[in-house]
């Protein structure tokens, strides 16, 4: 448990910060004035503002229109930047430049990635672009012909029940497919019957004689979409029939039930999406670097086994540390003292801003018992999301939260969510370069948190060894997210086996396992972000190595820089801090694995450093 003494003080500290700093929680406006900032600011904004709007225009995702539309947005802007006088440019504004035109190439890339996925499941929703054009001519404004919809949504219907009786003859006549790109095409019916439904319901009743033509096909198609998609899930995915019905149009196919299928992008779609991301490493080499990190973890849980009395079996001790679980009802309590001890600490330290908005505006919620099936460990940013066990929850589910919460997992990432993590990087980019937000990416908001994971252990934030336990559980896990988040996308993991691979190598619960990879693979996150906490965390390891280290910069300036340049791959945060010299195309490629600093080993119990 977190030692009394520890808490009330970082309570008082708080609370003295609480009553003094609310006087003068304005901050220096001064400083506010006249700050040099990048030449492509309004450009950046532009940018922003018009993807909105092409975006709002074109609702009908994934249609012909939309898919024309957006790709002659992003070549257009493309030709119209390269106009741009880039050496006429100070630093900030190459930086603009280059997170600009790498942003425009990447959607580029993937409309081309979605346009081969479309062609893998173009056999299961032929008749996506004729209904998706409804929406279309809808938002042309163009006058509706009910008659000429009604036979649409008629001729589409007979269309969708040929395809679904196809699979459910007990001859094999339809086509034979993957799981993922049956899944992918479950997923394609659900989006489609959305759009739909919304075209039919701008019209319904509007237009009386709209829906005395097209209320009855309407009726007869959404329900032969429905039965289509349960029966792509039934077939071909795997689902049971009970798992299939609640699957029917939700995102992905379910989230909370049935087989985790997941949708890889290659080797081909890992290189393009780790170059967006500035990372001049292959997978294989990415994996490397993560067996390397889980080798010193594993190497600090054993000792951390030995100081509890456990000798090497680190999972026994691991086992007492999930079973320390405060009592139901007092999880709001911890998590709101281990918030403050973490602030206390860093202001004891000076390492970095938490102006004192920043400590007062955050807020807690409780987590839905839904919810925590996909995301078992509390959430947090602009609030903290906690998981907890309901009265309602089974068995099995309360001993799953309970033990995955316990006060050692919570005391290593408490400060993950909230100050100096995800909550101060919200809050600080909300009032500095806010226009950088649009390159938001996983390395640096997630492996900014796990940094600060690191650079506390480094100075001795985790204690007792069941602290350290708790923080070595988050940092194995950490590895081992690039371990099978990469192989998974090589096609050399399956979902089943990642699940097996946390429970084996982090003694993940099983039941946090399945929820851990359903949402790593569930289509929510993008390829690259379980990869973003460990590598992000690692680059700005070795930036700090690079500019505090050497003297160049103190711990506070280089963490308030990188939280007030604004989000961006950690190679750029390298360029401006660093002042490196950019091209259109960005800095040079940046071997970061090459100058970390080693990892720090924590002291043993009661000997001093």
């Amino acid at each position: 448990m977190i030692r009394s003494f520890t808490v009330f003080a970082a309570l008082l500290i708080a609370a003295n910060s609480g009553a003094q700093g609310r006087k003068d929680s304005v901050p220096d406006l001064t400083a506010l004035v006249a700050k040099p900032s990048s030449e492509l600011v309004d450009v950046v904004n532009r940018f922003s503002n018009d993807l909105t709007s092409v975006s709002r225009r074109y609702d009908a995702s994934e249609s012909p229109a939309q898919r024309k539309r957006m790709r002659d947005f992003y070549m257009g802007w493309s030709r119209r930047l390269r106009e741009i006088d880039f050496d006429k440019l100070g630093q900030e504004g190459r930086v603009d430049y280059v997170l600009l035109n790498n942003y425009l190439k990447h959607e580029l890339g993937l409309l081309d990635r979605q346009d081969k996925q479309r062609a893998e499941t173009a056999a299961f929703v032929p008749f996506a672009d004729r209904l998706l054009a409804l929406q279309d001519m809808r938002r042309d404004l163009i006058t509706v012909d009910p008659r000429a919809s009604s036979s649409t949504l008629a001729a589409v219907t007979r269309q969708v029940d040929s395809l679904r009786a196809s699979f459910e003859s007990p001859l094999p006549k339809a086509p034979k497919v993957s799981r993922t790109v049956a899944n992918r095409g479950a997923a394609n019916v659900d989006q489609i019957r959305a759009v739909i439904g919304s075209w039919y319901k701008y019209y319904d009743g509007y237009d009386p004689l709209f829906t005395w033509w097209a209320k009855d096909p309407y009726r007869k198609l959404d329900d032969a979409l429905v039965r289509y998609a349960r029966t792509l899930r039934e077939r071909v995915v795997g689902y049971k029939p009970s798992e299939a019905a609640s699957a029917n149009g939700s995102r992905g196919g379910g989230a909370n039930d049935g087989p985790i299928i997941g949708d890889p992008i290659g080797a081909d779609g890992l290189k393009g999406d780790l170059a967006y991301e500035m990372i001049p490493y292959t997978p294989g080499e990415l994996i490397g670097i993560a067996e390397r990190e889980y080798a010193f973890s594993l190497s600090e849980a054993k000792k951390a086994s030995r100081e509890m009395g456990f000798g090497d079996n680190w999972k026994a001790a691991m086992e007492k540390v999930k079973n320390t679980y405060v009592e139901p009802g007092k999880q709001p309590d911890l998590i709101r003292d281990l918030a403050r001890q973490a602030e206390a600490f860093f202001d004891q330290h000076d390492w970095v801003t938490i102006p004192q908005l920043a400590r007062e505006d955050w807020r807690m919620e409780m987590m839905s018992p839904e919810r925590q099936r996909v995301a078992p460990f509390f959430l947090g940013g602009e609030s903290i999301l906690v998981s907890y066990p309901t009265a309602d929850m089974s068995e099995e589910d309360k001993l799953m939260s309970l033990r995955g919460n316990n006060p050692h997992f919570s005391h290593a990432t408490v400060f993950h969510e909230l100050n100096p993590g995800h909550h101060l990087q919200g809050f600080i980019s909300d009032r500095y370069n806010p226009h950088r937000q649009l390159f938001g990416t996983p390395f640096w908001s997630e492996g900014q948190s796990l940094y600060w994971e690191m650079f506390l252990w480094d100075h001795g934030f985790q204690v007792s060894p069941e602290d350290r336990m708790g923080a070595l559980f988050w940092r194995m896990h950490r590895s081992a997210r690039i371990i099978f988040s990469m192989k998974f996308h090589l096609g050399k993991m399956t979902p089943d086996q990642a699940v097996q691979f946390l429970v084996d190598t982090v003694d993940f619960e099983r039941a946090n396992a399945e929820g851990e990879v359903r949402r790593s693979f569930s289509g929510a996150y993008s390829p690259l972000y379980q990869i973003g906490y460990m590598i992000g965390g690692l680059e700005l390891r070795a930036l700090h190595r690079e500019l505090v280290d050497s003297g160049k910069m103190t711990d506070r300036a280089f963490h308030d820089a990188v939280l007030q340049g604004g989000p961006m791959p950690i190679a750029m945060v390298r360029a401006r801090l660093a002042n490196r010299t950019l091209t259109r195309d960005g800095p040079e490629p940046w071997k970061f694995s090459m100058e970390l600093p080693p990892p720090v080993p924590a002291p043993i119990q009661g000997v001093k450093k």
